[in-house]
């Protein structure tokens, strides 16, 4: 039986695995829904659909950036099961708020003044539901799992976070925007009910005082976390590569419906291919790197990525849009003489941001003490929403100012050049620190 196997079978992992996987499974399927029906239905133009995609992302990463420093001292000083349920319950009532706006904005009743300020609520309640459950996912892992666990663990949350941000996706784009607001409170309270399964996770020591003033806190953290220049680089890694992950989020759905003269289906679809490459590379990664953990495979597979973005770019630059016969379905859009060739070049951005990113997060949580795992990923997360709000301003600026949607794109390939610079110098930092321990 294989680690990977062993893991999902174990009560040790599975509550958790499965407490994540309907938490992205519901961040998914509420936010695509929210963004296709307001990009499909309410408005108009290229510029506001750009813009209002990427104020959506920046919503629901902002929490990120405020309360992590506090997310991640309570997950090292209080037990992390009890702060999973609590933070599943309130999922509840932040998917009913949604689930009101998402039906307004289904009735066509106050879709500006109510329906949308509701669902952004929603949204940025999501954030911060995520923010306090992001750290722990990740460093109740070594709690939990043995030392060669740990890799196979990470892969598999990294993993089953895509195959839920897939099936969330697929069902935002392909059922109405009603029984989409049924469904996010009925997989928040499924989520509750699982989380109550998760073993107890107590804390290493005594718990200390929480620093309330997040400015102070989030400063504090990040330049404790930067002493060991491996999970420094690490963390400004994984930075760069979720503020691309961002940029293109943002990008697919105004570039299915503009450039690609596409229905929402086809948004979706992209989104799905997107998030299958990366559960792909996720898997690959571990079996390639055989539970060790190691950046070696990083900066190759974050140069290939560039690669396909560019390959991506050209695609879209050569594609024949169909306007005089409305937006095509996802049967049309297929035939396509350029599809299959769109649908590899997103493939491959996936599947090698995905052997490029998880053993960066495998770093986080296996060279530092367990006692300061969580504020580790915190740290972590504070870097990555500040580089993720950025490049969502980013691309809200460049939409504002008339910037083609595909032209953006190449913005995305140059912050991959960027990663695989920091990831060689993790590299370089990973052989010293072997060099020294042999000697």
């Amino acid at each position: 039986m294989t680690t990977q196997t062993h893991l999902i079978h174990s009560r040790r992992f599975l509550p958790l695995f499965v407490t994540q996987l309907l938490g992205a499974f519901n961040d998914n399927l509420f936010k695509n829904a929210m963004v296709l029906f307001v990009v499909y239905s309410v408005y108009q133009s290229e510029k506001a659909e750009g813009l209002f995609s990427a104020v959506a992302s920046g919503v629901f990463i902002l929490p990120f950036f405020i309360l992590s420093a506090i997310a991640g001292q309570l997950a090292d000083m209080r037990d992390k099961a009890r702060i999973i349920r609590v933070v599943k319950a309130a999922e509840i009532g932040i998917m009913a708020v949604g689930a009101i706006g998402l039906l307004l904005a289904w009735k066509g009743m106050l879709i500006t003044g109510v329906a949308i300020p509701l669902m952004m609520l929603a949204l940025l309640g999501m954030g911060i539901h995520s923010t306090f459950f992001g750290p722990i996912k990740y460093a109740i892992l070594p709690q939990h799992l043995h030392q060669n666990e740990v890799l196979a663990g990470t892969g598999l949350v990294e993993a089953g976070t895509y195959i839920a941000i897939l099936a969330g996706t697929i069902v935002a784009g392909w059922i109405p925007v009603e029984w989409a607001a049924l469904g996010v409170v009925l997989t928040a309270i499924a989520g509750y009910v699982v989380s109550r399964q998760v073993p107890p996770a107590p804390p290493f020591h005594e718990p200390e005082p929480l620093d309330y003033h997040f400015i102070r806190a989030s400063i504090d953290l990040v330049r404790n976390t930067s002493h060991d220049r491996r999970v420094f680089l690490a963390i400004m890694a994984i930075s760069f590569f979720w503020t691309i992950g961002a940029v293109l989020f943002v990008q697919f759905p105004p570039l299915a419906k503009n450039v690609l003269t596409a229905s929402k289906e086809v948004a979706s679809l992209f989104l799905v291919i997107f998030s299958i490459g990366v559960a792909i590379g996720s898997m690959s990664v571990n079996a390639l790197l055989k539970g060790t953990v190691s950046a070696r495979f990083s900066p190759p597979s974050v140069i290939l990525m560039a690669v396909f973005v560019v390959a991506f770019f050209f695609v879209c630059r050569q594609w024949v849009p169909h306007p005089e016969n409305g937006l095509m379905d996802t049967a049309t859009f297929v035939s396509q003489p350029l599809a299959p060739a769109l649908m590899v070049c997103l493939l491959g951005i996936a599947v090698s941001g995905g052997m490029f990113v998880v053993p960066l997060y495998a770093f986080l949580t296996t060279f530092v003490d367990k006692a300061q795992t969580s504020r580790t990923i915190a740290a972590n997360n504070i870097v990555n929403s500040g580089a993720m709000v950025l490049g969502s301003l980013l691309a809200s600026g460049l939409s504002a100012g008339g910037v083609p949607v595909v032209q953006q794109l190449l913005l995305s390939a140059a912050m991959c050049l960027v990663s695989a610079w920091i990831a060689a110098q993790l590299v370089k930092a990973e052989r010293a620190a072997s060099a020294a321990q042999a000697k």
